[in-house]
């Protein structure tokens, strides 16, 4: 049955809206207006202000000042919007998973903190072993022999646990790499694929834990 009191939205509206719901699900916490533009193809973010700004006149959010991500979902029956705006939405990502972007990583702060958020990207599930938490940039050509290479994108799956022989993200003191795990008696060994890279060592007490597992890989096409 149709609810009648339910906002009305355009489909350009209806795709932020499911946008944002996304963003919120993957990550706790809304898109910014960058990225809002950058996912729907808008020249600029003054045109995704337009649209939140719209959305908030209709009561669907609530927009806080003085914060890039300041969205707020406000409507708790979000699934009784009216049927016209059910819509097969144009852009595929939007019925996919959206994952953040992690750039550079500071020392010391979690790897899912939103400053080190560059973008969001929208991708297939099917493409990945098990549901991905978030993508890394590739930095470097230290896993070349293994197909991932410089500025590809690493689907991780958030853990603190890993078996031999599986790539992880580790955090090695200050940085944070991409390796090949392998846990000896003694010690723990992070292996690189490509013949011009050492193997890390890493002894009892030195400082380190694994980030996630590699679960997939996208050849980034997006690079400038």
């Amino acid at each position: 049955m149709l609810d009648s009191s339910a906002p009305k939205l355009t489909a350009r509206q209806q795709q932020i809206l499911v946008l944002i719901q996304t963003a919120i699900a993957r990550t706790g916490a809304p898109p910014t207006r960058a990225e809002i533009a950058a996912e729907l193809g808008f020249k600029s973010a003054n045109a995704a202000e337009e649209h939140l700004q719209a959305l908030a006149r209709k009561g669907v959010i609530e927009l806080v000042s003085g914060t890039s991500r300041g969205i707020r979902l406000r409507r708790a029956d979000l699934q009784s919007i009216h049927r016209d705006n059910q819509l097969t939405l144009p852009l595929p990502g939007l019925a996919q998973l959206v994952l953040p972007l992690i750039g550079r990583v500071a020392a010391g702060s979690p790897i899912l903190a939103q400053e080190h958020v560059d973008q969001t990207y929208s991708v297939e599930p099917g493409l990945f072993q098990r549901t991905p938490d978030y993508l890394l940039r590739v930095r470097g050509m230290s896993m070349r022999d293994a197909g991932i290479l410089d500025g590809d994108l690493l689907a991780v799956a958030s853990t603190r646990e890993a078996r031999n022989g599986q790539i992880v993200v580790a955090r090695l003191g200050d940085d944070v790499t991409v390796k090949r795990y392998q846990r000896q008696r003694d010690h723990i060994e992070l292996h690189a694929e490509n013949p011009d890279y050492p193997t890390i060592v890493v002894e009892p007490g030195e400082p380190f834990e694994i980030e996630g597992l590699a679960v997939g890989l996208i050849r980034n096409n997006f690079q400038n």
